[in-house]
């Protein structure tokens, strides 16, 4: 082999990041930035950790405890996050679009401006959290808990919000509920007259009561307050 093809080769894998340094560093501690893509993290307890910017798509996080962490910028794309925890995080514009999350625990989450668009978080907990801006576009969040969200701006586009409980929730700004699945929703005392998309046969399916504000046109159904399930 002579010695200018040895130099081509290892000029082309350092242009195009070839080799171990560009795979994902799966044994490497927690820092801003790194790559822990399609790497096994679960079970594993890393609280207050700082992931800022890091890349975390397709990684397996379940059942691993993140509370109190900084994931802001974060990518978290198809990630597994089944009963994992991230309570109390920062997550500001963090991407958890197609994230499975079922049982997740994003209580008191700071995650404005992030994407859970596409994602499974059935019976998820974002009880408290700060979700202005996030986008809930076609995400499952059948049974999930809103009480005490702050929502203003949030997007539930084709959302199935099917028995989540949103009382308590602040919906600040123009939030957008269009062809979102509100079957037995709970939105009792909740502001929704400034939700933009919202028709009279997803009212018809959630829960309200009198306290409950409709948009213009809307009217409380005649079988508000829903009985218990």
């Amino acid at each position: 082999m002579s010695l200018a093809f040895v130099l081509v080769v290892s000029t082309a894998a350092s242009t195009y990041g070839c080799g171990a340094a560009a795979a994902a560093d799966c044994g490497s501690m927690a820092s801003p930035g790194l790559d822990w893509s399609e790497c096994n993290k679960k079970s594993i307890i890393i609280p207050g950790s700082n992931l800022e910017g890091a890349n975390l798509t397709g990684t397996d996080f379940n059942a691993t405890d993140l509370g109190n962490s900084n994931v802001n910028s974060a990518n978290f794309e198809k990630a597994s996050l089944m009963r994992a925890s991230l309570a109390g995080a920062k997550a500001e514009n963090a991407n958890f679009s197609r994230v499975e999350a079922y049982r997740s625990n994003f209580t008191n989450v700071s995650a404005d401006g992030a994407s859970f668009a596409s994602a499974e978080f059935q019976r998820g907990d974002f009880s408290g959290a700060s979700l202005k801006k996030a986008n809930f576009e076609k995400a499952e969040l059948g049974r999930a808990n809103f009480q005490k969200a702050v929502l203003t701006d949030a997007r539930f586009f084709l959302a199935n919000l099917s028995r989540a409980d949103l009382t308590g929730a602040t919906m600040g700004g123009k939030p957008v509920f269009e062809g979102a699945f509100m079957f037995r929703t709970r939105i009792e005392g909740v502001d929704l007259s400034a939700a933009q998309g919202l028709q009279q046969s997803q009212i018809d399916l959630a829960c309200g009561d009198t306290s409950t504000r409709l948009p213009a046109g809307l009217s409380t159904p005649g079988s508000w307050p829903c009985t218990a399930d």
